[in-house]
């Protein structure tokens, strides 16, 4: 992305930063190629076509497989005891742990609640980019099927074909001309539980296995969660087996430490506490995206008392969200005025000429928690004030820069400057529970090096 109002962040760590592109048949998140956070914010390819309208059947075979299971590792259980994944930090992106197959092979990949798409490199994989987990192998599993291209399925995915065989072939393609290809699957996934010993099996989840990649994908990981709202996320495959509920815990995106946390499914995911707030997850195009509303921003003033007067924001239109939460975003990006406002008041808060900092030695300057910045507070519909503490609001550039990781969404491609975004930045040390049976988001402050 372009430089926000003031001078903007230097270039970071490498990390998936997102383009909003609109191509003749689908709306999708996709990554810039660029190694700064401040490029746009990274996300996934979020399909969405005219077929989806068509696709009322499309879970049937995977949610009925699910509540046909019995036993103590069947997926119909999911809701009733402790599945999860553990989360890991990288790089300004977050991973999180399942198996896949039959016996289960465990991965870790990218998760993302701004896309819908599962998928993972398999073998033979050719001209793909190198991962550090050994490829799957589908012909190892014993419950592995290729989908044909008949399939209800199929015609989920914004682009598809049909490949040799009758397989059908999904091929992604990203502003930053990376792309995946691969064959649609269904497969065993399996998560982990604090009330059994071994992995819970959940079968015939759709997913793509990846025979061909490029791009800027980082090797730590073996592919892509997608935990959006659309058809083919693995929330929504979960379904009523783990009551549309789930929640995660990111804990903080520091180069010098390394914490794991938690992301839970099901009864498991709901969030309680005296410090809780809730807000309305509202409609929105896609249906991949959280839409929220978003109402205005404000900053605390001096020793963070005497809260600045109001930053308003464009608002949201016809009872519709203006902003997106997305754990697959690292900045937080929001309209190019609002912007301007925030750093207006924020340089006049911090007396400084711009919103990148010297915090050399300054306590807690390693991880950007210095005490002379203020919070920042995001004001959601139904009273829902979410404080971003210097730890969410600012981002470490080097040893010794902070600079403002609230950044203009002004130059997303493809009409992407009307979509906002809530980055994982701003989630970090929130425990932010999803009931998508009744439309709400919570958070809840948390030490999620602790979940």
């Amino acid at each position: 992305m372009g430089r926000s109002a003031l001078a903007g962040p230097p270039a970071v760590e490498p990390t998936r930063d997102r383009a909003i592109k609109v191509s003749p048949t689908a709306t999708e998140a996709s990554r810039d190629p660029a190694a700064s956070p401040c490029r746009a914010g990274h996300g996934r390819g979020c399909p969405w076509s005219d077929n989806q309208k068509k696709r009322a059947a499309l879970l049937g075979p995977a949610e009925d497989a699910v509540r046909r299971q019995s036993g103590r590792h069947a997926g119909s259980y999911a809701a009733e005891i402790d599945i999860h994944s553990d989360i890991i930090p990288n790089t300004f992106e977050y991973l999180m742990t399942f198996y896949i197959g039959t016996p289960p092979e465990k991965l870790v990949a990218i998760a993302d609640t701004g896309s819908d798409l599962i998928w993972v490199q398999c073998s033979p994989c050719k001209l793909c980019y190198t991962q550090k987990p050994p490829l799957f192998d589908p012909s190892s599993s014993s419950t592995y099927k290729s989908v044909s291209c008949n399939d209800d399925s199929c015609a989920a995915l914004p682009e598809s074909g049909c490949a040799a065989g009758d397989h059908c072939q999904y091929h992604y393609s990203y502003g930053d001309r990376s792309y995946v290809v691969g064959d649609l699957s269904v497969d065993t996934l399996s998560f982990d539980s604090a009330e059994a010993e071994s992995p819970v099996q959940i079968p015939k989840i759709l997913f793509g296995c990846t025979h061909e990649s490029n791009g800027t994908f980082g090797a730590a990981g073996a592919g892509l969660v997608g935990l959006g709202g659309g058809q083919l996320s693995l929330i929504t495959q979960l379904g009523d087996s783990i009551d549309h509920k789930f929640s995660y815990c990111l804990p903080t995106l520091s180069k010098n430490q390394s914490f794991t946390g938690r992301l839970n499914f099901g009864s498991n995911a709901v969030v309680s506490g005296t410090s809780t707030v809730s807000t309305p997850i509202v409609p929105g195009d896609p249906e991949t995206f959280f839409f929220l509303k978003l109402e205005y921003i404000s900053i605390s003033g001096e020793n963070r008392t005497n809260t600045a007067a109001p930053i308003a924001v464009k608002p949201a239109t016809q009872n519709r969200g203006n902003i997106i939460i997305d754990s697959g975003t690292t900045l937080t990006l929001i309209d190019d005025e609002s912007v301007r406002s925030l750093a207006a008041q924020l340089t006049k808060t911090v007396k400084l000429p711009s919103l990148c900092f010297d915090v050399s030695g300054a306590a807690g300057n390693s991880t950007g928690e210095d005490e002379s910045m203020p919070d920042i507070i995001f004001h959601f519909a139904e009273d829902a004030d979410v404080v971003l503490k210097p730890l969410n609001a600012f981002v470490m550039t080097d040893d010794a820069t902070l600079c403002l990781a609230i950044v203009s969404n002004r130059d997303l491609g493809g009409g992407g400057g009307d979509i906002s975004i809530f980055g994982n930045i701003a989630q970090q040390n929130y425990e932010i529970g999803y009931d998508l049976g009744a439309m709400r988001l919570t958070f809840s402050p948390a030490n999620c090096t602790a979940a």
